[in-house]
């Protein structure tokens, strides 16, 4: 039989691999088991490489440190209490706030080196603090944040009609 120029022939391509193989590539469970590892990575790094790792730190009060302090030692917590009035002292060298956080008839000595607080943490405005860091074998917490926590606008009207100042309003004016 003769073949005509007009007619389109058909071109058989062979896909399979060599020796009758099938084609590569990656299996179902394995691009599974990649989707999940780099799922499990990202989740990782968010979690203990950055802000939200915060988080995983244990939050207590002053006195329930105080009472089991072997159980919090070199571990990173945060811990609120009540800043004892007078206590905060500045070290120029090192840069350094010393000061002293109570609650219930416990008190726990605080150290925080850096230069920089929160414009309202002050003495005579009786402010709660939260720190957070690690509780040392020397028996004083080295804070790495220090929280001032402002009164309320509630709490703050019910301390101006007793005579008291606001936070702001203790701080010198530039």
């Amino acid at each position: 039989m003769a073949m005509q120029k007009d007619e389109p022939q058909a071109i058989e391509v062979d896909t399979s691999a060599p020796h009758g193989e099938p084609r590569g590539g990656l299996s179902p469970l394995v691009k599974i088991l990649v989707v999940f590892t780099l799922l499990g990575g990202a989740l990782s790094l968010l979690m203990f490489g950055s802000e939200a790792s915060d988080a995983l730190v244990y939050s207590k009060l002053v006195n329930e440190v105080l009472t089991k302090p072997a159980d919090f030692r070199g571990r990173e917590l945060r811990v609120e209490g009540d800043l004892k009035q007078g206590s905060i002292q500045f070290l120029e060298s090192p840069c350094e706030y010393r000061f002293t956080l109570g609650k219930e008839g416990k008190e726990m000595p605080v150290r925080f080196p850096q230069c920089i607080v929160p414009d309202t943490f002050k003495d005579g405005v009786g402010l709660q603090v939260t720190v957070q860091g690690k509780l040392t074998g020397d028996g004083y917490f080295m804070a790495n944040k220090v929280i001032a926590k402002c009164p309320s606008k509630y709490e703050m009207k019910e301390r101006q009609q007793k005579g008291e100042k606001m936070p702001h309003a203790a701080m010198p004016r530039s």
